[in-house]
């Protein structure tokens, strides 16, 4: 799969469910999120290897990247989020307390972060990109999916998880790759922001828009 893509239709999705039960991975719940998070694990896999450390940045328990790249025989798996307590050990996974704009971790710890459909989460921008150029060594990767629509849905006044619902649009994703070049994480692939369909439907907002994933490489 591109290291950064947009997800184009319905179709684009069913093949990637297709691919995981092919695979033998276990599907996540939400079927679209299949897409990115396959895409996830075919750049860390692509880009930096078996051997890799990786970081799953705000990531939950019933996340997909972690568990599957654990399945192609990675070791030092590592997922943080406010909303953990206790460091808990699941299926040679690590889970741990830790907010993604402010990390404890020592400069250069993994070779991959993952940051699945959280940043449009009332996440700071800045702080995150800058914390994940940190702990990641030069040349380790940077994965990123978020909400997005090539003409965005009006999200006024919808609330969730105590925050503004965000849906990226071109402008604000295009930011927000400038925004990683000025932390010294370089774009990887091709910039394309055009859709064909809605194919993802959030039922309780009742907003319909699509992924996109970006990929980038530390300077």
């Amino acid at each position: 799969m591109p290291p950064t893509d947009v997800l184009g239709g319905a179709d684009e999705w069913r093949r990637a469910v297709a691919e995981c039960r092919r695979l033998g991975l276990p599907l996540h719940h939400d079927r679209p999120k299949n897409w990115d998070a396959l895409g996830a694990v075919s750049t860390v896999l692509a880009e930096v290897g078996r051997d890799a450390r990786v970081l799953d940045a705000g990531s939950a328990r019933y996340s997909s990247v972690l568990p599957w790249l654990r399945l192609y025989g990675l070791s030092d798996l590592v997922g943080n989020n406010l909303e953990f307590g206790d460091d808990v050990r699941r299926d040679g996974v690590l889970f741990r307390y830790g907010d993604i704009a402010a990390m404890d971790f020592p400069d250069g710890r993994f070779d991959a972060v993952t940051c699945m459909s959280v940043i449009e989460h009332g996440v700071p921008q800045e702080a995150f990109f800058a914390q994940a150029a940190r702990v990641l060594r030069p040349g380790g990767v940077l994965v990123v999916s978020t909400d997005y629509d090539a003409d965005p849905p009006d999200t006024t006044g919808i609330m969730m998880y105590g925050r503004p619902v965000m849906i990226f649009s071109p402008d604000t994703i295009r930011d927000l790759v400038q925004l990683a070049a000025d932390k010294g994480l370089d774009l990887i692939g091709q910039l394309n922001l055009e859709h064909a369909e809605r194919p993802v439907h959030w039922r309780r907002t009742g907003l319909d828009y699509t992924f996109v994933r970006l990929a980038f490489r530390r300077r």
